[in-house]
């Protein structure tokens, strides 16, 4: 009798092993791939989910994370990944600021701040209104 339970748990340790490895190849699978496109797809985002928004330019951090763009009429969004879909928020330009790995765009409440990771002072200024 021993043989057999010995024999049980060894096999149910072994699947679960197996399902183990299973759900998180699958986790890290998801989690791949979860990037903001080009510029012209945070845009068109930016246009559809903003009034009146008409983009002129737009700038995505290096890591996908984060993205602005840059209105006609000077309007400024901020559009970062909620799970698998873009969210887009208007900001003031004031909100916007330079940080070492990037530009920081600040924003309150559980939206919380947008990091554009490698984006520089000088790509800000090439899309803000002139």
């Amino acid at each position: 009798m021993t043989g057999a339970l010995a024999g049980w748990a060894l096999g149910g340790i072994g699947i679960g092993t197996v399902l183990g490895g299973v759900g998180i190849g699958w986790l890290l699978r998801g989690r791949r791939d979860r990037r903001l496109g080009s510029p012209d797809e945070v845009a068109a985002a930016a246009e559809a989910a903003l009034s009146g928004f008409a983009v002129t330019g737009a700038v995505v951090g290096a890591d996908g994370q984060g993205a602005l763009a840059v209105a006609r009429d000077g309007r400024v969004a901020v559009i970062k990944l909620r799970g698998r879909r873009m969210v887009v928020r208007e900001i003031p330009w004031a909100h916007i600021r330079s940080t070492a790995g990037g530009i920081v765009a600040e924003i309150e409440g559980r939206f919380g701040p947008v990091m554009l990771a490698g984006v520089d002072v000088l790509d800000i200024r090439r899309l803000a209104p002139r």
